[in-house]
């Protein structure tokens, strides 16, 4: 029979475990330390954005596919940063890419996004970043249509939509 001791001491012996393991797979994304043009502290983000917004844009966190309102978005606009409002994307280079996430073949202009390395989960991506904040977007990959073959699927709610001319 264990005493409580031992099972004190295994129990902490295992959390000690899964938050190593855990931080293979995890990490502090390297663009955090990078100044921006757009800075708040942690609390000013947290009063801007919604909680979902907080978890992606700040958190590099992953909305569930299919379900930001983006995604079906088919009117001529701009989408736009949802934690600084610095225009992303227009409609022009938007495309179903059947993924559930709103994905277009090209950002607006080339500095308007930041991509990083991206190791988290044990996987290799480029992580796409809005430049004049720094907030998480989504990821690009080389499997989108012509001209470019990129595909940036962003989480919607990482975005704002404004219709009008694209």
């Amino acid at each position: 029979m264990m005493s409580r001791r031992t099972s004190l001491l295994g129990l902490g012996a295992l959390t000690g475990l899964v938050a190593g393991v855990r931080g293979l797979f995890t990490s502090e994304p390297a663009h955090a330390a990078r100044a921006y043009e757009v800075t708040r502290t942690d609390a000013e983000w947290k009063k801007l954005l919604t909680s979902e917004q907080y978890a992606v844009l700040r958190k590099a966190g992953t909305e569930r596919p299919y379900s930001s309102p983006l995604n079906k978005e088919k009117r001529a606009g701009t989408f736009t940063c949802a934690g600084c409002a610095l225009p992303l994307f227009s409609s022009k280079a938007k495309f179903e890419s059947g993924t559930g996430w709103p994905s277009f073949w090209q950002p607006l202009e080339k500095a308007a996004v930041d991509e990083e390395t991206d190791s988290t989960f044990g996987m290799k991506r480029t992580e796409v970043l809005c430049h004049r904040c720094g907030g998480h977007l989504g990821h690009v990959f080389d499997d989108g249509p012509k001209p470019t073959g990129l595909r940036y699927c962003m989480n919607g709610v990482s975005l704002n939509f404004t219709p009008g001319a694209a």
